[in-house]
């Protein structure tokens, strides 16, 4: 069902969008705290409260070309909800546009994934956990195999992860964990978010990148609506730094694992303010 509430700021039609949001309401393999289905219209709700001016950037929002597509219809399977967000990734990067996703849990990057299996494009996590099960639940396509997907989709060379502080026995022992790429939050706190970038940028070699921020990547001081809250996590400043300092590499991203019932309200805030510092951060107008 297409939402009839949109970003803010979004006020060109598809045809004339460069930046072009959608939601993806669904949390149909969440394990712990449900409800991230409510927090692409959430995020919606709270950028109507910020101002179109990005003052560090010095850049006018009204200036971008933004349009919001309104929400993927939720399916029951997590297979179909994969399939359309392929779908529509593709469709997006094909006719040269930049995709904003809003979810949702996130199973949903899995389609982002195969979406970018015909381009040179890497994909850079944004999470407390390392989301490297074979499987979990019997699911194949569950928000715990996200970036193992990823890694088999696109290869060791074109996916890293910042942030990572939650790691089962399963995953550390699994025989391809060693060339998965990722660095600890302890590792960004002990040697800052500056080198830690860098190294990341190094492995990824000069490609562009889609950026995947599944929220609890944050601490919970400062993101505590999330499905799966893990504490010692990066700050936003942190995570502000590697937007502004990818931005002009950057070619789509995702938000994912608000869960508004569990949520004051900051966390919506927060992801729409990113939203926002995403698409200023490419400035390309």
């Amino acid at each position: 069902m297409p939402s009839l509430l949109k970003f803010a700021d979004s006020e060109y039609t598809y045809d004339d969008a460069y930046f072009v949001i959608f939601g993806v309401p669904f949390d149909g393999t969440t394990s712990f705290r449900g409800g991230a289905r409510f927090a692409p219209n959430a995020i919606r709700e709270a950028s109507i409260n910020l101002e179109s001016f990005i003052y560090d950037n010095k850049f006018l929002l009204k200036n971008a070309k933004i349009h919001d597509m309104g929400n993927l219809d939720e399916h029951g399977k997590v297979e179909d909800v994969v399939d359309d967000t392929k779908f529509t990734i593709e469709k997006l990067l094909d006719e040269k546009k930049f995709p904003i996703m809003l979810g949702g849990e996130h199973s949903i990057t899995i389609g982002s994934a195969k979406a970018l299996k015909n381009y040179d494009y890497a994909i850079l996590f944004i999470d407390a956990h390392s989301d490297f099960r074979s499987e979990y639940l019997d699911v194949e396509f569950s928000h715990a195999c996200v970036s193992r997907r990823a890694f088999e989709y696109l290869g060791k060379e074109r996916i890293a992860s910042i942030g990572v502080r939650s790691v089962s026995p399963e995953e550390f022992n699994d025989e391809y964990f060693k060339d998965f790429y990722h660095l600890s939050a302890k590792f960004v706190h002990e040697n800052g978010i500056e080198k830690s970038l860098d190294m990341v940028l190094d492995r990824l070699n000069g490609r562009n990148i889609y950026l995947s921020i599944d929220m609890d990547g944050l601490d919970p001081s400062f993101a505590p609506g999330v499905a799966t809250p893990e504490p010692f996590g990066l700050t936003t400043w942190d995570l502000r730094y590697i937007i502004n300092n990818i931005g002009k590499r950057l070619i789509g991203a995702d938000i994912v694992e608000i869960s508004p019932p569990f949520d004051n309200g900051n966390t919506s805030m927060l992801a729409a303010r990113l939203v926002q510092e995403i698409i200023s951060s490419k400035n390309v107008f």
